[in-house]
């Protein structure tokens, strides 16, 4: 895989994705390590001088009066680093690590943190060579960014603490590094600080969200147009000209894409004519291209935000290229990454609501339209789909929860200096759940759509919902019939919307959704 380069400017999002998810290698560009050079100079201007300098010459946070000698600084460094490794709980997922320690080396590149070009060189190579420090679930208060979780890594660029090699094994950073043949480094005056004040952790985690509700959005566009479908609903509520009289960007792309997904289909057609009794459908089907369009506006709002984030150098004191000043800042506080990941906890809850109704809708007799009782092959002897909506409902009451939002929390911190915090990395972690948990309802939606388009027989779906349903015959997914053991199939579908399958089958037959 070809290497991803850190330059002075900011990272592109698919190349987060690319280091993050895909494993691919990192190079420092000629021009970052020029401007990490500079930087460089100006610090060691600073650490010889006289006056103190905050983060250089100086203590931290709440003790930052205490002026620290010269021939201490090393030990500074270094007791910063091992004191502020102090997460704890499960290890977070290889993917967030990545993606962390990428953001932490994009803002080192930028010139503004004073570390030198060798600690950076060294963070890249972890990266190249796959080697993940083991970070923790907890010691992360979004302020001054994500102390704890960094730290850690900063700990493995020292030889301490533990690691994750290529194959995933735990191992002593200093073996792991050894049989790389990578050299640890002893951090200088203003490294340690600069490794571990960032919003890196949580922003990773928000790129990589984006990605994910794009793909997840486009699959419940799939899913909704299905159940219109296949519970004889109309898709004329999605035409274009009613979408042009509110105009919300996301609502007209989603109902374009309902209308390119259900074109020639024959379950529409059969109810279209004058002897048609529909007056309205229910809002979980009317209403899709609203509640989906929604999400879509919010989730491109949270990556114009995560583009500005990938955009800036985060770090306290910062060296100012302009006059090579050092100066103190707030910009490590989280709170434009937090707000928006709390946002996104509520996009996906109430997609994933939206679905659970839409797929309720198909096991109750009274409102399906014909269909058995709870899709079942013989009622009473088979209970169908009714778990799986239980399954659904399940997922979807945890998702509430779960959009409760982390920032409006603050715990004063050291000693009160730190005494209004972000809790966007807390944020960021439950949004991990919520998008799981998304993929799981829309998984169950989809298999349930697909057995009620079975069960229309010999109506004809339409190409591109017909292809949805070919896809998971392929993957042994069997059609309506006695009951069998569901959970098997239930995770067969949620990895087809995890990988973009479902979305590829689509788009394989209208060409690509919005």
């Amino acid at each position: 895989m070809s290497p991803v380069t850190v330059d002075v400017g900011p990272l592109a999002p698919e190349d987060v994705v690319a280091v993050a998810r895909d494993g691919a290698p990192v190079a420092l560009s000629e021009a970052a390590l020029a401007a990490i050079d500079r930087a460089r100079e100006v610090v060691e201007e600073l650490a010889a001088a006289p006056t103190p300098a905050y983060g250089i010459s100086t203590g931290f946070g709440a003790l930052a009066t205490r002026h620290i000698p010269t021939e201490m600084r090393a030990q500074l460094q270094r007791s910063l680093v091992r004191s502020h490794a102090a997460g704890s709980g499960p290890e977070v997922e290889r993917e967030v690590v990545r993606a962390l320690m990428l953001l932490r080396l994009s803002t080192l590149a930028t010139g503004h943190t004073g570390v030198r070009r060798e600690t950076a060189q060294l963070l890249a190579a972890l990266l190249s060579h796959d080697i993940t420090p083991v970070v923790h679930e907890y010691g992360s208060l979004g302020c001054s960014g994500d102390l704890a979780p960094l730290a850690h890594c900063a700990l493995a660029l020292m030889g301490e603490g533990w690691v994750r090699d290529r194959d995933g094994v735990r191992r002593p950073a200093a073996e792991a590094l050894a049989a790389a043949g990578l050299t640890p480094v002893e951090l200088v005056a203003k490294e340690g600080l600069a490794l571990i004040n960032g919003t890196d952790g949580m922003l990773g985690m928000l790129v990589m969200a984006v990605a994910d509700l794009r793909r997840l959005l486009r699959t419940a566009d799939v899913a909704a147009a299905m159940s219109v479908e296949a519970q004889l609903g109309t898709d004329r509520v999605f035409a274009p000209e009613l979408q042009a009289i509110r105009p919300h960007p996301g609502q007209a792309l989603s109902a374009a894409n309902l209308v390119a997904i259900l074109a020639d289909s024959g379950v529409v057609a059969s109810h279209r004519g004058p002897d048609c009794n529909r007056v309205q459908d229910a809002y979980s089907l009317r209403c899709s291209p609203q509640v989906h369009g929604a999400a879509r506006d919010t989730v491109e709002h949270a990556a114009t935000v995560a583009g500005r984030e990938l955009a800036s150098a985060v770090d306290n004191p910062v060296v100012l290229a302009e006059d090579g000043r050092v100066e103190s800042n707030g910009n490590f506080h989280g709170a434009p990454v937090g707000y928006v990941l709390d946002f996104l906890a509520i996009v996906a809850a109430d997609v994933a609501s939206i679905s659970e109704r839409r797929t309720d809708r198909f096991l109750d007799k009274a409102r399906n339209h014909g269909l058995p009782p709870f899709l079942a092959g013989d009622p009473g002897v088979d209970s169908g789909h009714m778990i799986a909506q239980y399954t659904q409902a399940a997922i979807v009451s945890e998702l509430k929860r779960l959009a409760v939002p982390a920032s409006v929390d603050s715990i004063p911190s050291s000693a009160m200096q730190e005494d209004h915090v972000s809790m966007g990395w807390s944020a960021a972690r439950k949004l991990r759940r919520s998008v799981d948990g998304l993929t799981r309802v829309l998984a169950v939606e989809l298999l349930t759509a697909a057995r009620a388009l079975d069960l229309r027989a010999p109506l004809e779906p339409s190409p591109a919902t017909a292809a949805v349903v070919a896809l998971f015959r392929s993957h042994g997914v069997e059609g309506p019939g006695p009951d069998r053991h569901l959970a098997p199939e239930i995770e067969t579908a949620v990895e087809l919307v995890a990988s973009g399958a479902v979305v590829t089958a689509v788009e394989g037959v209208v060409g690509g959704l919005a």
